[in-house]
């Protein structure tokens, strides 16, 4: 089916995050595209009490929801832009910005006049919580909030539900609250265990706590109850998690083929995208995001990837542009320092401070939002302010149950950029145990290898880095380069003659910058001190000691819906 190109989202006006609550007044936005209501007849009456029922019916992934595949507008034969949301949503997709605009304003005037309407409440926080995540505007995670409160002030998640606790485990996820978007996310498969809609959140939630053999375990259980292109997204995810390239790239490519909607196709090319970017294939990636562009316009994410493919291939003018874009119109932290940094790698000291001091306050509001990015910001510090703050930040994440590969990659950088590369090696060792093939993490390990004298290991990791990525990072790829030339070419001789001579002189690093100065979710047990990686492999809780899933054959991969 032939994917026409998407409108600009831009051409809507968005739902305002500061207008008043929606259970009073609150309206479209205007010039938000919007059926005008028919007659206050029995029959509309009926009909929207209907619609908010059944757009309950399903709340994940896209965090909005669903409807029957059957149900079709019956004035005009055409579906209007709110129907076209939940239908996009169905099998868990991605709606259009605008549809998801035109959704909000439709829930937003219903539940004006329906304050008991719980699924309609539902429907409504979940859709700020999409909108939020889709915009980089975490102003609309507290009306989120407030919505679902309101849903299940009207009906509790033990009389039913569910549809609010699983809005509320999507708003966690986007809060980068992953042990409450568990949390909730269980509450809801324990209540029911043969429906798919807890699935999506607990998979994200499972991946951001460094729970990878029960990620993978949930994406294989979606995958036998919601069959079609989002499971088909999510298994090429676990590939990719689990080091497995071609599985990743046939089942990516599978889900770009199936796609049938300009939001669900662009983000299926934008995956494309990441995975060509990550195995170090520049032009295919420019290729794949100038696709998503093109077949949705509002998919600024691609702008961003299209700048890092750039600049791996010396188009540096053209890479400065698409940053600066995807900042404008999607103004997400990681892009924000991805600029700083190349402004830096170019010599332009000034400009990237500049963005450095914008990400500060950019993570401020974020945390004042209720947003967690301690990742990022510790990643800030590590490579551009105080290294032992970014180790103590990263402490904090890890003894929250936070241990995923990033986590530990960036606490492993950190120790040893702090100076001590001791304790950074066995964080460093763990985040590549889990199979992900990220250069920067080789990288890294690399470089703490070859501090501590272990200079065959230095080697072999950053060959594997440069090889995995050539063009990894503007800053740090350079230096992975200047790293391996300084060890040498191994010895003709054992063991003994692998060691240069005289231990290698000290490569540059990034020189510090100045710094400048809901609900709670069902109860469980509090967590316990954070071990080391060494003392969890003992405890069988590393990655490293974690099985992976069982590695399915092409034959037994999810394969799209009926």
């Amino acid at each position: 089916m032939d994917v026409m190109p998407q409108q600009d989202p831009e051409s809507r006006q968005p739902p305002d995050p500061h207008a008043s609550p929606p259970a009073a007044t609150a309206l479209p936005p205007e010039g938000a595209t919007a059926v005008p209501p028919p007659p206050p007849t029995l029959r509309t009456t009926l009909r929207r009490a209907a619609f908010g029922v059944v757009a309950a019916a399903v709340l994940v992934t896209g965090a909005v929801v669903a409807v029957p595949e059957n149900r079709r507008d019956t004035g005009s034969g055409v579906p209007g832009p709110a129907e076209r949301a939940q239908a996009a949503t169905t099998a868990g997709s991605p709606a259009a910005l605008p549809d998801l605009t035109a959704l909000i304003g439709d829930r937003q005037k219903w539940v004006a006049g329906h304050p008991q309407d719980a699924p309609s409440w539902a429907v409504l926080g979940s859709a700020y919580v999409e909108w939020g995540r889709r915009t980089a505007d975490a102003a609309y995670y507290a009306r989120a909030e407030d919505a679902l409160k309101r849903s299940l002030a009207a009906r509790p998640g033990e009389r039913g539900n569910g549809e609010a606790w699983v809005g509320l485990a999507a708003l966690a996820n986007a809060r980068h609250d992953f042990l409450a978007a568990k949390k909730w996310g269980e509450s809801v498969k324990a209540r029911e265990p043969r429906t798919w809609r807890a699935y999506p959140v607990l998979i994200e939630a499972y991946n951001g706590l460094g729970d990878y053999e029960a990620a993978g375990e949930a994406t294989e259980a979606f995958g036998r109850l919601r069959k079609g292109v989002p499971a088909l997204a999510r298994t090429a995810q676990m590939y990719r998690d689990r080091g497995w390239r071609e599985d990743a790239l046939a089942t990516a490519q599978e889900a770009a083929d199936r796609a049938t909607t300009p939001a669900e196709k662009a983000e299926a090319l934008h995956r494309l995208g990441e995975l060509a970017w990550e195995r170090g294939e520049p032009e295919e990636a420019v290729a794949q995001y100038d696709a998503a562009v093109r077949t949705d316009s509002g998919h600024h994410a691609s702008h961003a990837g299209r700048a890092r493919a750039l600049v791996a291939l010396d188009r540096t003018d053209e890479a400065l542009s698409a940053y600066q874009r995807a900042v404008a119109k999607l103004p997400r932290p990681e892009y924000v320092l991805e600029l700083g940094e190349l402004y830096e790698s170019l010599g332009f000291d000034g400009d990237a401070l500049t963005q450095y001091t914008k990400l500060r306050g950019m993570l401020t509001r974020a945390k004042a939002a209720g947003v967690n990015e301690t990742l990022l910001l510790a990643r800030l510090e590590t490579d551009h302010g105080d290294a032992g703050k970014a180790v103590e930040l990263l402490r904090a994440e890890w003894s929250q149950q936070r241990r995923s590969a990033a986590v530990a990659d960036a606490l492993g950088w950190a120790l040893h950029r702090s100076g001590d590369s001791e304790e950074a090696l066995e964080y460093a060792r763990s985040a590549l145990e889990t199979g992900v093939r990220n250069a920067s993490y080789a990288y890294h390990l690399g470089v703490i290898e070859r501090e501590l004298g272990q200079y065959g290991g230095a080697r072999r990791h950053l060959e594997e880095a440069l090889r995995t990525n050539p063009a990894f990072s503007p800053l740090a790829a350079p230096l992975a380069e200047d790293a391996l030339k300084s060890l040498g070419e191994p010895a003709d001789g054992g063991p003994r003659d692998m060691q240069p001579a005289a231990a290698p002189a000290e490569t540059p690093e990034p020189a510090p910058e100045p710094t400048s100065s809901a609900s709670t979710p069902p109860e469980t047990t509090s967590p316990s001190p954070s071990p080391s990686p060494k003392q969890k492999q003992k405890q069988k809780q590393s990655p490293s000691a974690t099985p992976s899933p069982t590695r399915t054959s092409p034959s037994a991969r999810p394969s799209g819906g009926q």
